[in-house]
């Protein structure tokens, strides 16, 4: 069976097999009708500036989807925060890129999301050592989409092998409660000796201190066993049994300090959340967190047409670089004509039609992808990284109003 999990494989997204069915019917009937017009198309979450950020990622995947083929494209850096208006721009004939329009919006929606997300939690925390631990909680063959928007979004590593391998970087992580179980309740000393000495010198020391007793009998015992080698605890308290989890965490400070393990970090994980990590930073060094990320909504984007030449399949009939061409077209609800989004001096993000001048000092936003089928853009995880972070500072993204 070549393929026993059942997903769509790389071919049929490249070849637009991955599609909706009635693309593939808009194109039965186009040819039947001998029509294949010149459009422009935007893709968009919402038409004008709400004053709630996003993060845009998945940039690259889009690229390889369209190369060959015979379109040009412009689209906002990967790891840019977007406000409204257009985040891509397609031009070309439209039987050139009908049926990619549904694995174009998946490719862009889910990781737009997760990296949002993640920027939230990286906000929430900006001091802190910040994990994703979300893997376990999409399916595994996307597990390296969440890992890349998390690193995109600023957060210090994951913890999935096989992302690892994809992205080019070390998984991190210690020990589950399984181990604990697999030494049982008293042996939790005989489980962390083992792990020391099993485990290459280069992963942290990290015990797992909530599996059978309380947290800080455990992370003293954790503390007697390893001593200097013991580099933290993490305290992994199901909701359940959790209650006040910052008096916890404080108390497991203190007991430590007070019995001289100041070197001994508090990393905390189970369900926590940007809220979460916002009350906790200033008591905890690290943090793992999965589901707020996985569970992010993806972003609503939609393509649309916004300007047609009718009955133009040549590319020379069609728009010109300078605005000039189609008319300007749109569905109820949406806004016709080509447009450019800028970033002004105040942090702000601002739509505004292409040919028309834009803000004083804005900064367009759009750069070239794709030409003529060509991938005219290079890509880079840290700069990517570098850009969300600065940009989110930039627009205020997740200020703390405490």
């Amino acid at each position: 069976m070549t393929n026993p999990f059942g997903t769509v494989s790389a071919e049929a997204i490249l070849e637009g097999r991955a599609t909706d069915a009635y693309f593939e019917r808009t194109r039965t009937t186009l040819e039947h009708a001998g029509k294949d017009p010149h459009v422009v198309a935007e893709v968009t979450a919402d038409q004008f500036p709400t004053g709630s950020f996003e993060v845009f990622t998945g940039v690259e995947d889009v690229a390889t989807l369209f190369e060959g083929r015979s379109v040009d494209i412009d689209a906002l850096p990967d790891g840019q925060l977007f406000d409204g208006g257009p985040v891509l721009r397609i031009e070309g004939s439209y039987l050139d890129f009908a049926e990619l329009e549904t694995s174009l919006l998946g490719f862009l929606s889910q990781p737009s999301g997760f990296a949002t997300a993640a920027l939230e939690a990286r906000r929430a925390a900006p001091e802190s050592l910040v994990l994703s631990f979300g893997a376990r909680h999409v399916h595994p063959s996307i597990t390296s989409t969440v890992e890349r928007a998390s690193l995109l979004a600023g957060l210090d590593g994951f913890s999935h092998v096989a992302a690892g391998e994809i992205l080019d970087r070390e998984p991190g992580g210690t020990m589950p409660h399984a181990l604990m179980f697999c030494f049982g309740e008293g042996n939790q000393p005989a489980a962390w000796e083992a792990f020391d000495e099993a485990v290459p010198e280069d992963v942290p020391r990290i015990a797992l201190v909530d599996t059978f007793w309380d947290e800080k009998a455990e992370s003293l015992l954790a503390a007697e066993t390893l001593g200097d080698d013991l580099d933290g605890v993490r305290i992994d308290t199901t909701g359940s049994r959790r209650g006040d989890f910052r008096h916890i965490i404080r108390e497991v400070r203190w007991e430590l300090d007070a019995r001289g393990h100041e070197d001994v970090d508090i990393f905390c994980s189970g369900g926590l959340g940007p809220a979460d990590l916002r009350d906790l930073r200033d008591v905890a060094d690290g943090f793992g967190v999965g589901s707020a990320i996985t569970s992010a909504d993806g972003v609503d984007f939609s393509l649309d047409i916004v300007e047609i030449s009718e009955g133009s399949d040549d590319p020379s009939n069609g728009r010109t670089q300078s605005g000039e061409g189609g008319e300007p077209i749109s569905k109820r609800g949406k806004l016709s004509g080509v447009k450019e989004v800028y970033r002004t001096p105040d942090g702000g993000h601002h739509v505004a039609l292409a040919d028309r001048a834009g803000p004083e000092d804005g900064e367009a936003l759009l750069e070239p992808l794709v030409r003529d089928g060509e991938i005219v853009r290079e890509f880079d995880l840290e700069a990517a990284s570098e850009r969300c972070l600065a940009d989110a500072a930039r627009v205020g993204f997740g200020v703390d109003e405490r």
